[in-house]
């Protein structure tokens, strides 16, 4: 395919997007097989168009006047891949497979289109519904933060420390340009192409044999700081895939007794196959589906030395990585999430001795997630527990990291433009002795 017919093809895959309001990744599926002809490498293409408009919906259709999906492919294109007018309107040729001629407007408006007098929901591309929490989040830093949300997000890996070390992978990795990551000790990050895709490393030796997964530096981070010890029995309470769980399980050489489990089962089915190839040791518990079903925690209430809450939560930290879900964000599902984080802290506070620790940890950059979550847990158990100090948390990691957080009330937030990484909330609450 040219890419003109690209072009073509994306505004197919938005159109979808918008009429069946569906996310990204099913609308991209439907059109590749519907349109078995695309390669890999046109699939990949016109997927990275769509998630490019997708980062910049609101911020292109402002300077083109319009929010059609072709609208906004075309401000896109000149937004987040910098095309100059002329470029565009080559693509946009009418020739056959082509989308249709630049009108005179379109025209105009990409010659003189700017984000000059938008307002902050417009040039950061954010729903304007949580621009007030995100606002008292990150003050100053508000619209470099959401420039640096709707921009591609890197291809990070951690190196498996039951394996080997960082400097061991590095060699095998070199026609990649693998590098150290800035913060993360196990860190390595690998630059992404021009289409937005970084190499398929899910298929090199190296990761099919244990020797590093595919995680974001904050995820590593956030690992790090949960402070494992060995010989401590700690529960990675919403374990999901496992990369946490694996990251725990290196951090301490697997001497910890580590216990993971999920609210919903379906998310734990990639976990064995991913403990058995990174040699990390850990007990699953699934829990059975229906309303009877057992709570498969209930032996460890008040023996816990750790519990690990990555909580479910609206994934504003992950914005670059899906940028659809930010559009599909609704008043009405930041208030289930908020409400499940209390659920599953509450189930936290019952593991965990006197004495022991609850690390909260979000992809989230909002306060209602954040830091009200753990005002809520703090009120509910009045006197039962105490948040740990952002220094004595941060001592668990590298020395560079302090400077590249931001500290809230309760916890410590990395961002993308402060740190680099995707925006991830970690605080640690200590149950009282």
């Amino acid at each position: 395919m040219t890419p003109a017919a690209r072009c073509s093809a994306a505004i197919e895959v938005l159109t979808d997007i918008v009429d069946r309001r569906r996310p990204a990744a099913d609308a991209l599926k439907d059109w590749g097989l519907a349109h078995r002809f695309a390669g890999s490498g046109d699939r990949a293409g016109i997927a990275s168009l769509v998630y490019d408009a997708l980062r910049r919906r609101s911020s292109a259709a402002w300077i083109m006047g319009s929010d059609t999906p072709r609208a906004v492919l075309i401000g896109a294109l000149r937004l987040q891949q910098g095309l100059a007018a002329a470029s565009v309107a080559a693509l946009f040729s009418g020739d056959r497979f082509a989308p249709p001629p630049l009108t005179a407007e379109e025209q105009a408006r990409l010659d003189s289109g700017t984000l000059n007098d938008a307002p902050p929901e417009v040039a950061g591309d954010a729903p304007a519904f949580v621009l007030p929490d995100l606002a008292a989040a990150l003050g100053d830093d508000l619209i470099p933060e959401l420039k640096a949300l709707a921009r591609r997000a890197p291809l990070d890996i951690r190196v498996n420390a039951l394996r080997g070390r960082r400097a061991d992978v590095l060699p095998a990795l070199a026609a990649f340009d693998a590098a150290p990551t800035p913060h993360a000790p196990q860190g390595l990050r690998v630059p992404i192409g021009a289409d937005g895709r970084g190499p398929a490393l899910h298929v090199e030796a190296e990761f099919l044999d244990g020797w590093y997964e595919i995680q974001d530096e904050g995820s590593q981070l956030a690992a790090l700081l949960a402070d494992p010890r060995t010989g401590e029995t700690i529960v990675d309470l919403c374990a999901g895939g496992g990369g946490k769980t694996l990251a725990l399980a290196a951090e301490t050489g697997n001497g910890a007794r580590l216990i993971a489990t999920d609210g919903d089962p379906r998310r734990l089915a990639p976990i064995h196959e991913r403990l058995r190839r990174s040699g990390a040791v850990a007990e699953i518990r699934t829990p059975r589906g229906g309303k009877a079903r057992a709570d498969v925690l209930e032996d460890l209430d008040g023996t816990v030395d750790r519990v690990l809450v990555d909580a479910p939560c609206t994934g504003s930290g992950t914005w670059r990585r899906n940028p659809d879900a930010k559009w599909r964000l609704r008043p009405g599902s930041l208030a289930l999430r908020t409400a499940e984080q209390a659920q599953v802290l509450d189930r936290a506070a019952r593991l965990v001795r006197p004495g022991g620790r609850i690390v909260y940890v979000t992809c989230s950059l909002l306060a209602a997630e954040n830091d009200a979550a753990v005002d809520g847990l703090l009120s509910r158990w009045r006197g039962r527990f105490d948040v740990v100090a952002a220094a004595d948390v941060l001592a668990a990691g590298p020395a560079s990291l302090p400077a590249a957080v931001r500290t809230t009330l309760h916890g410590i937030q990395m961002t993308p433009h402060r740190t680099g990484t995707d925006g991830f909330y970690v605080a640690v609450i200590a149950r009282r002795g």
